[in-house]
C-alpha cells in the first residue's frame, strides 16, 4: 500500500518542516522549507507526507515568474524541492513526484506543465527528475550557483 503522498501545506506541519535538515552540499541547490511557506494564490507550498509525517517539500508557482522559464501560460513553476535528510534514500522523493501528474490535474486542472530548473552540479536531482518524467527542454537559465538546466514535465 502506498502511505506516500502529497497535501498542500497546512500549518500542523510547520513544525516537522522547521526541522527539516540538509547537508551543506545539498542546501546550497534548493531553499529550506521554513524560509518557503509562504502562501498565496499564485504560490502553493506542498508537503511529502509517509503516513502523515511530512518526508519532502516544495513549492508550486503560478505567478508571474514561471514566465523567466517558458512561455507557456498554463505552465506551472517547481522550486524547493528537498527531502529532510534523514528520510533520504526511501524512494519518497520519486514516489511524491509520480503522483505530480494526478495531484496538479486535481488541484490546478487548468495547468498542463511542470517547469523546473536544475543546476548543472545537481547531478542526482537531474537524475530523479528525469526518472519520474521530466524531460530537458534544452533551455538554460544563469543562477546563483551557475548554469541551470530547463526541465519540462507534462501533465497528461
Amino acid at each position: 500500500m502506498n502511505e506516500v503522498h502529497l497535501q498542500i501545506f497546512k500549518s500542523e506541519y510547520l513544525e516537522s518542516l522547521s526541522q527539516f535538515h540538509l547537508p551543506h552540499e545539498q542546501e546550497k541547490f534548493t531553499a529550506m522549507p521554513s524560509e518557503m511557506l509562504e502562501v498565496s494564490n499564485k504560490r502553493h507550498p506542498i508537503v511529502i507526507l509517509n503516513k502523515l509525517e511530512p518526508v519532502g517539500f516544495f513549492v508550486l508557482h503560478s505567478s508571474e515568474r514561471v514566465k523567466e522559464y517558458t512561455d507557456n501560460p498554463k505552465a506551472m513553476l517547481l522550486t524547493a524541492f528537498s527531502i529532510n535528510f534523514k528520510h533520504q534514500g526511501k524512494g519518497y522523493a520519486k514516489n511524491g513526484l509520480n503522483q505530480i501528474d494526478s495531484f496538479v490535474k486535481k488541484l490546478f486542472p487548468w495547468s498542463n506543465e511542470i517547469i523546473l530548473a536544475v543546476n548543472y552540479k545537481n547531478i542526482s536531482a537531474q537524475k530523479l527528475y528525469k526518472k519520474v518524467g521530466f524531460k530537458d527542454t534544452g533551455n538554460r537559465k544563469i543562477g546563483k550557483l551557475g548554469e541551470q538546466y530547463i526541465f519540462s514535465y507534462k501533465i497528461t
